[in-house]
């Protein structure tokens, strides 16, 4: 944990959940110790949706759809999520979700692994959500950043890797992470804030390409 403790439980009192599916979701995590970006990202990232107007949504890496939602209940009626997600048990659940949420009808979902269904694409999309095997957050920058619309953001997951991005002698996950965060740092066209918030947020608009 990256915040103190005291600090977390006092957040996680002034956060409460909009909809009961995402206890329900939160509860399953606990159950199998899956990662979930939980409930004080999931708030953040629907302010930045409401707040930007945002319609269209790319998560990489959905587990079984917590994120999206979160996404899905920020977005208006017109709004529309697309996961990709490579296992397709984890699909299967986030359906079953989304269906008792009735939002069904907001979100898509696509099996495989992101590096290869990206190149496929062809929309551009007002925010994108990555959070998919860190070991390729290098990989798939370029190819996030291509279905990025100008003005939209890039939020990653992950980038403090509870803390050990700090330490002396990282492992090979944490250099890589690491290496992601200083190319997003040098990407010209990103803005960026690296926020400290459960296991660290980067949050990257993309401007005009200068030139």
């Amino acid at each position: 944990m990256i915040t103190d403790p005291n600090v977390e439980r006092y957040l996680h009192e002034h956060a409460p959940l909009p909809h009961p599916i995402l206890a329900d979701m939160e509860k399953l995590a606990q159950q199998r110790d899956f990662p979930i970006i939980g409930p004080l990202a999931g708030r953040l990232i629907a302010n930045l949706l409401k707040f930007g107007h945002v319609h269209t949504v790319l998560e990489c890496g959905s587990g079984y759809g917590y994120s999206a939602m979160w996404a899905a209940l920020a977005l208006p009626a017109n709004g529309k999520v697309v996961c990709i997600e490579y296992e397709q048990d984890n699909i299967d659940l986030a359906r079953g979700f989304f269906e008792r949420a009735g939002l069904q009808n907001k979100v898509k979902f696509l099996q495989g692994n992101a590096l290869d269904i990206l190149p496929t694409l062809r929309d551009t999309y007002d925010f994108i959500l990555n959070d998919a095997n860190k070991e390729q957050y290098l990989d798939l920058l370029p190819l996030m950043m291509e279905r990025l619309r100008t003005g939209g953001m890039l939020v990653t997951d992950n980038i403090l890797w509870k803390g050990k991005v700090a330490e002396e002698n990282p492992d090979e996950v944490t250099r890589k992470i690491m290496d992601y965060n200083s190319k997003l740092i040098a990407v010209d066209n990103l803005w960026n804030s690296f926020i400290p918030l459960r296991d660290g947020l980067a949050l990257s608009v993309k401007l005009r390409a200068k030139g």
